[in-house]
Parts: structure tokens; C-alpha cells; sequence
């Protein structure tokens, strides 16, 4: 991986971008692992003086992990100094103002979101240490200590991964959606302890897998056995697998009966004796269990007490293999927007608005919109309840500041934002304006946004989404913290007028100028953190002031006064198209 990386960074991309190798070597990691574009890697690249052993700050709301990169672009063996740096970060991020203090101006201005995020329920805090080569001995060592006492902390407990050249390689072919190298392994099964079967021409053995016999599986550091389960370890601070590495510290007798088991799929297998030989292996289910019995292998690899139930299929088909993988997973973590998918308030809005749109789709549930059943429908009247949940809190909430918060909109403010007699008009109102949005947010940038709100597409589209019911609410001189506009009515006055394009644009640039406005007002040597000023409520006050500028300046010119005009009349709602905001604070 060295020579592949150190050809990469010698594009132009990354010598005109960054300052040295380190830097390129952590923006190649973001962008070729992460997929991150070329305005979000720059945005999460800390590195530099004062960076307090902290290269990069990546903070993924999809996957709700804060991931704390550090890497060492090094040929050869890597002694423990970088790991101990890791430790360091870790050590300060627990004392975020300190770390403020003495951090370099991009660090300081990732702290606030970091503060914040890490006061949301729900996110993971991950630390990751990436080379391109190996530990030696000593440093893996003090790695696997370092690695204990950070998921055991009390105080902030975290992840502390290791990516190494190998892990390196698994993860670059994964992002290239190459092949994986196929597994093949013997298994050494004890007599009494297993049973073959056929089970509808297919070939299978259940077996009681010893512990110690687990962690000899190879592919289990790299994910490579684990290329067809539906996600990847969730390491060693997750919840469950602490549960599990609990259980093997105290209870490993009764880890059979206290375990749901391994489900492995193989392309052939063949069981002579108590030998069990498999091709082509894949552990479609039970990643967490062997990921957490690999990390306390010391525990289990000289023990004869304790076992694992293990399934074992002989198919070749790939589709039958992925729906085992999908229907095996039911333990995989539900959020909650997937239990809100059967709400009343959620099927009666779904049952209205395919009744409304006869050729269109509610998508209430992850994956339905890979079902090739969608193509039947019109996609321009396809809506989604996480969107709509977004564009609620945005637009009926006037707080687009939570709108990137699945858990506050689907937990914490469900009751108050969904709603059974929720309008189909205004579903796909909210839709049809959100796309009008979404399209000024891609590469080409037509409203020239600052660089550090493009880096943030996950929050600040919603921001824009917002600004359009303002002009609403202040060309109809309604009071704008009381009185929310119709959806629909909304759209039917832009759409009608021939506005659309032009009041997505100007709010647009407004939004623009109330960002650069907040920037350049900081006072007193305070660092801006435009993460934090997205998820602030002063910034609704920018955006706010930013359009009553801009609808002021029109009055100074003629061709200014009649474009006022055209809004006025334009955008026109009667006063009953107005109703009362939702609270979602």
C-alpha cells in the first residue's frame, strides 16, 4: 500500500493542496476510504502546528461516529510513539477547552462541533491510527493496552482502532467494490459436538465451535471474512460487544446458551472425521461475536469451556447467500426512525399520499427503494419519511438547526412534528422545493457558497429550505417566530409566478451572507466554528437579518422596486395560509 499511496499523492490534486506527505497521505485516506469530496477532506484535515496529535476530525451524522484520525505516512515498521501520540489525543479531547486553548486555528474550529456532537445521544467516538505498513511487536502491544483502557474509561469512554497496511488494502479494494480474496479454513470439531444435515439439497453442519478454534479463523482483523455481512465490527466500545466480552471474561461456560451463534455461508464444504474443511467463506452473521472474541483472544485461546454455535451452508448462489445475510441480521441496531415506520401517524400520512398520487411511493422503511418494484412509480412522486421529517422541523419547526438530528426528530419531537392529517399537498411540496434546493448544493456551486457551508451539506441545505418560508412570512408582514405558509400554497404562488428558481436563488445567497456577516463579526479573539453556527439558534437571527437587508436594498432602484414588487404579488398567501409553528426546541 506505501508505493500505491506515495504514487497517488504525487498527483497534482494533492501537491497543490497540501503542504507535505502526512497531509496528503490523510486527505488520500478521506477521499479513496471515506469518499469524502474534495471541499469536506480539506474541511477535516487538522494537521499542522499545534494540532495536538490530531490530523484529521471527520464527524459522519449518517454512520453518528465522530472519528478522530491521526496517521503516519511510514515505510516499514512503526515503533509505539505514534500510538502513544493517539493516547494523547484522547487525553486532551477530554478536556475540551483546554485543548482550545493551545489547538491550531482548524482544530479550534472543529472543537465546538466535536463538544456538541459528543452531547447527542447515540454518537460513537472512534480514534484511528492508519499506516500504511505495521506496528512492531512492542508498539502492537502497548496499541492492545492503550486500546483496553480507552473503551474501559468512564469518562469518555471510545474506539481505538488500528489501520494498518493490511486493513489498509482490505478497506481501498472495498472502496474500489473489487473481489475480496476468498477464505478457505479447517475446522477442528470435537466428537458429539456437531451434526450434517440436508436440508432441501442443501448441504449443512451445526456445530458447537470451540472459542480457541475461533480465533484462528483468518480475515477476522481485516473484515475479509465479513465481506458479505451487512456491516462491519462496531468495535470494542460498542454496547453489545461489551456485553460480549463480559461474558467471556465471566461466564464463558454458558457462552453457548447466552449467544443467538455464527452463521457461515461457504461455496463448498466437506466434513471428514472431525475435520470440517470450507471454501470460499463468508460469516454472513455473528461479526460483533467473533470481532470481540479475536479482541480478548487471550482469554479463550488456551480454554476448553467454552463454545459457540456455529452454522454452516454449502451455496453457491449469491442472491440466496445475500438474503440469508439480510434475513440472519435482525439484531443489526434499529434506529429510531425504523420503529416509527408502522406509527399510525406514519401510515396515515403514507396511505393519503399514495391515495393523492396514485403513481407515486411513501418509502417508510430502510431499503425499500432498492426494491425493483420502484421503477413502476414516477420518481418525481417518490417521498421519504426521514426527508420529511427534515423538512418538517426546517420549515413547520422554523428550526433547521435539528434537522441533521434523526434521533430529536424521530424520538425526542415525533409527536409534535408528525401529524395523521398531514396534508399529501404538503409532502410533496416540501419535496419539490428541498430538490429545487439540493440542485444549488452540488460540484458546480451556481451561487458561489462558501466553502465551509458546502463542507456541510449534511445541515445547511435545510437552513436554505428555512429561508424561503421567511420571505414568505415577511413580504405577507406575518409575525415570523408565531406563523409558519402553507407547503402547498406556498409552492402553487412560486410555481404559478415563475418564481421558484428566482426566490431558491436568493435565498440562497442570503444565506450566504449571513454566514460570512456571523464570520466576519467574532469579537475578542473568539475562534468562529461555522459547525457550530449552523447548529446554533443565533444563525436563524443571521439568515433573518440577511433577507430583510436584502429585501430593504431593493427599494434603493427602480429595477430593484420592481422586482420587489413582482415578490409581493407573487408570493401573495391569505392570511389563513398561515398556522401556528410546531415547537420542536
Amino acid at each position: 500500500m506505501y508505493n500505491q499511496i506515495k504514487k497517488d499523492i504525487a498527483q497534482d490534486y494533492y501537491q497543490s493542496k497540501y503542504a507535505n506527505d502526512g497531509q496528503r497521505f490523510v486527505a488520500w485516506y478521506l477521499r479513496n476510504i471515506y469518499n469524502l469530496d474534495e471541499i469536506l477532506t480539506k474541511d477535516c484535515i487538522t494537521d499542522g502546528a499545534d494540532d495536538k496529535q490530531i490530523d484529521a476530525v471527520f464527524i459522519d451524522n449518517d454512520a453518528a461516529t465522530i472519528h478522530i484520525i491521526q496517521g503516519k505516512f511510514y515505510e516499514g515498521s512503526v515503533d509505539a510513539s505514534p500510538v502513544r501520540e493517539v493516547l494523547s489525543s484522547w487525553t486532551q479531547i477530554k478536556d475540551l477547552a483546554e485543548l482550545q486553548d493551545g489547538a491550531n486555528e482548524k482544530l479550534r474550529a472543529k472543537i465546538p462541533e466535536i463538544s456538541q456532537t459528543l452531547n447527542d445521544d447515540g454518537y460513537d467516538l472512534v480514534f484511528e491510527l492508519v499506516l500504511p505498513s505495521a506496528l512492531t511487536p512492542s508498539a502492537q502491544h502497548d496499541f492492545d493496552v492503550f486500546r483496553d483502557q480507552i473503551s474501559e474509561s468512564e469518562l469518555l469512554p471510545a474506539e481505538l482502532q488500528l489501520i494498518d497496511g493490511d486493513i489498509l488494502k482490505t478497506r481501498y479494494e472495498e472502496s474500489l467494490q473489487k473481489q475480496r480474496p476468498y477464505i478457505n479454513h479447517s475446522f477442528q470439531l470435537e466428537q458429539g459436538k456437531y451434526l450434517e444435515l440436508d436440508i432441501a439439497g442443501t448441504k449443512a453442519v451445526v456445530a458447537a465451535m470451540p472459542l480457541k478454534e475461533c480465533v484462528k479463523i483468518p480475515g477476522i482483523k481485516d473484515g475479509s471474512l465479513f465481506r458479505k455481512n451487512v456491516r462491519q465490527s462496531l468495535g470494542v466500545s460498542n454496547k453489545v460487544n461489551k456485553g460480549i466480552a463480559h461474558t467471556l471474561k465471566k461466564n464463558r461456560k454458558d457462552f453457548f446458551f447466552l449467544h443467538n451463534g455464527v452463521t457461515a455461508i461457504c461455496s463448498h464444504l466437506e466434513l471428514n472425521g472431525d475435520m470440517l474443511k470450507v471454501q470460499e467463506l463468508n460469516v454472513v452473521n455473528g461479526c460483533q461475536s467473533l470481532s470481540t472474541i479475536y479482541n480478548s483472544s487471550e482469554q479463550v485461546r488456551n480454554t476448553d469451556d467454552g463454545y459457540i454455535l456455529f452454522r454452516f451452508y454449502e451455496i453457491a448462489d449469491n442472491s440466496k447467500c445475500d438474503l440469508i445475510s439480510t434475513s440472519t441480521n435482525s439484531q443489526s441496531a434499529v434506529k429510531a426512525r425504523d420503529l416509527r415506520s408502522n406509527d399510525p401517524a406514519v401510515l396515515a400520512i403514507k396511505k393519503a399520499f399514495e391515495q393523492k398520487y396514485s403513481d407515486g411511493y411513501f418509502v417508510t422503511k430502510r431499503g425499500e427503494d432498492q426494491s425493483p418494484n420502484m421503477a413502476k412509480y414516477n420518481k418525481d412522486h417518490i417521498a421519504y419519511l426521514t426527508d420529511l421529517g427534515k423538512h418538517i422541523v426546517a420549515w413547520h419547526s422554523q428550526r433547521p438547526i435539528r434537522s441533521y438530528s434523526e434521533s430529536t426528530i424521530f424520538d425526542k419531537y415525533f409527536s409534535q412534528l408528525f401529524k395523521k392529517d398531514y396534508a399529501p399537498e404538503n409532502v410533496l411540496a416540501l419535496k419539490k422545493m428541498f430538490d429545487a434546493v439540493a440542485v444549488r448544493w452540488g460540484k458546480d456551486n451556481p451561487l458561489g457558497f462558501n466553502d465551509s457551508l458546502l463542507a456541510m451539506k449534511a445541515y445547511v441545505p435545510f437552513h436554505h429550505l428555512y429561508a424561503i418560508s421567511y420571505f414568505f412570512c415577511t413580504l405577507n408582514q406575518v409575525p415570523t417566530t408565531k406563523l409558519v405558509p402553507d407547503p402547498a400554497l406556498s409552492l402553487e404562488c412560486l410555481e404559478k409566478n415563475k418564481l421558484l428558481d428566482k426566490i431558491v436563488d436568493m435565498a440562497g445567497r442570503c444565506l450566504n451572507t449571513a454566514f460570512r456577516s456571523a464570520q466576519k463579526n467574532v469579537k475578542d479573539g473568539k475562534v468562529f466554528s461555522p459547525q457550530n453556527w449552523v447548529k446554533n439558534k443565533s444563525c436563524l437571527a443571521d439568515i433573518q437579518s440577511a433577507i430583510d437587508n436584502r429585501i430593504g436594498a431593493l427599494e434603493d432602484t427602480d429595477d430593484g422596486q420592481m422586482l420587489l414588487e413582482q415578490l409581493k404579488t407573487g408570493m401573495k398567501l391569505p392570511q389563513t395560509a398561515f398556522t401556528d409553528r410546531w415547537s420542536a426546541d
